[in-house]
C-alpha cells in the first residue's frame, strides 16, 4: 500500500474528499453534503465516515489529514472567524476533534491559500517563485507565492484577502467589510448572476426574462453563460462589465505581489473561453513594470474540481515534513 494523506475541501453545501500520494496521485475521491445545517456534530461524523471509507478502500490509515475552510482559519483549531456565513463552525475545534477521533495528525487552512498550495505542489506554479491564484466561485479567494514561499500573514489570511480590494467605490454592492464595490461583490460568479438578475428586474429585454419571472433563483452563473452563448445582449454586456472588474483586480494583484503567472480556478473558469482573452488584454494594457511591455500570463488551473482536495493534501504533506524535522 502506498503512503497517502487525505484532503478535505469543505464548503457551505458540499464536502469533497480524496486520498493523495506524495506525487499528487488522487485516489478514492468522494463528494458529500457538508451537513452544516444539521450542526457541527454532523460535519464531524461526515469527516470521520470519509476517513473510514478511504482507509478501508486503500487498506490502511492516512499519514495525515488536511482541511480547507472559508474564513480565518487557525491551523491547529479550525475556523476562528467567519461572520455571516456558515453558522456553528466559528470557534468549533474541528481539528482537535478529528485528530482525536482518527489518531492521525490534522491541519487546517483557509480555502484561498489552499489554492496556491495545490498549484505550488501539483499545478502550474511548480516551476515558479512568484505567483498568484484567484478562485472565482460563490465568492473570491486568493493565494500568493512570494519569493518561493507561500504567503502566510499574521491575521490568518484576513490580511491578504484580495476579495476585499475595492474595485468600484461608488455604486457597488455593500460588502461584509462595510465597503462598496469590493472584488467579492464585483468579481465572483455570484456577482455576475446578480448583475443579470438586477437587469431582468428592471425589465431589460433578455432571452432569460421568462425564466427569471418564473424563478429568479434559476438565473445563476451557468444560466448567464448559456445566455452569452446564445448572444443575449444583457448577458453579454454584463459579462463584459464583470470581466473589466476582474481585470482591475488582477492589475492590482500584479502591482502588489509581482507574480510571473496568475492562475484562475473555481466554477467561473468553466466559462473562461468567453472572458480570458479580453481579460488578458486589459491586464497587459495597464501594467507599470519592467521590462516595459512585458505582460503577465493569466491561465486557468488544470486541476479543476480537484484543486481543493489536492491543496489540503499538500498542506498535510508539508505538516508531516515539518513534524519530522
Amino acid at each position: 500500500m502506498k503512503e497517502y494523506v487525505i484532503g478535505f475541501d469543505v464548503g457551505g453545501t458540499r464536502l469533497k474528499s480524496g486520498a493523495v500520494t506524495h506525487r499528487g496521485r488522487m485516489m478514492a475521491p468522494g463528494i458529500n453534503p457538508s451537513g452544516f445545517a444539521l450542526g457541527m456534530g454532523k460535519l464531524l461524523k461526515t469527516l470521520k465516515g470519509e476517513v473510514a471509507r478511504i482507509s478501508e478502500r486503500l487498506g490502511g490509515q492516512p499519514q495525515a489529514i488536511g482541511l480547507g475552510f472559508p474564513g480565518a482559519v487557525d491551523p491547529e483549531v479550525g475556523v476562528v472567524y467567519m461572520p455571516g456565513k456558515i453558522k456553528g463552525l466559528e470557534g468549533y475545534p474541528i481539528v482537535k476533534k478529528l485528530a482525536r477521533a482518527t489518531g492521525v495528525p490534522v491541519i487546517a487552512d483557509n480555502d484561498g491559500r489552499i489554492s496556491i498550495y495545490a498549484e505550488r505542489y501539483y499545478g502550474q506554479a511548480q516551476d515558479l517563485d512568484w505567483a498568484v491564484t484567484i478562485t472565482l466561485g460563490t465568492g473570491v479567494g486568493s493565494g500568493v507565492l512570494l519569493d518561493g514561499k507561500i504567503l502566510r500573514d499574521p491575521h490568518l489570511q484576513f490580511g491578504t484577502q484580495m476579495s476585499h480590494i475595492v474595485i468600484q467605490a461608488l455604486g457597488g454592492r455593500l460588502c461584509i467589510t462595510n465597503a462598496r464595490g469590493t472584488a467579492e461583490m464585483m468579481c465572483s460568479a455570484t456577482a455576475l448572476a446578480q448583475q443579470v438578475r438586477d437587469g431582468l428586474a428592471r425589465g431589460i429585454p433578455s432571452l432569460l426574462s421568462d425564466q427569471y419571472f418564473k424563478d429568479p433563483a434559476a438565473i445563476d452563473f451557468k444560466a448567464v453563460i448559456r445566455g452569452v452563448a446564445r448572444q443575449d445582449r444583457l448577458c453579454s454586456d454584463e459579462l463584459e462589465h464583470w470581466t473589466r472588474n476582474l481585470g482591475w483586480l488582477l492589475v492590482s494583484a500584479v502591482h502588489v505581489y509581482a507574480p510571473t503567472r496568475i492562475i484562475l480556478s473555481g466554477g467561473a473558469t468553466n466559462a473562461a473561453e468567453y472572458f480570458l482573452e479580453p481579460l488578458q488584454k486589459q491586464v497587459d494594457a495597464h501594467l507599470f513594470r519592467y521590462p516595459v511591455g512585458q505582460g503577465v500570463p493569466i491561465v486557468v488551473s488544470k486541476l479543476r474540481n480537484h484543486a481543493g482536495v489536492l491543496g489540503t493534501a499538500a498542506l498535510a504533506w508539508e505538516k508531516l515534513a515539518g513534524d519530522q524535522t
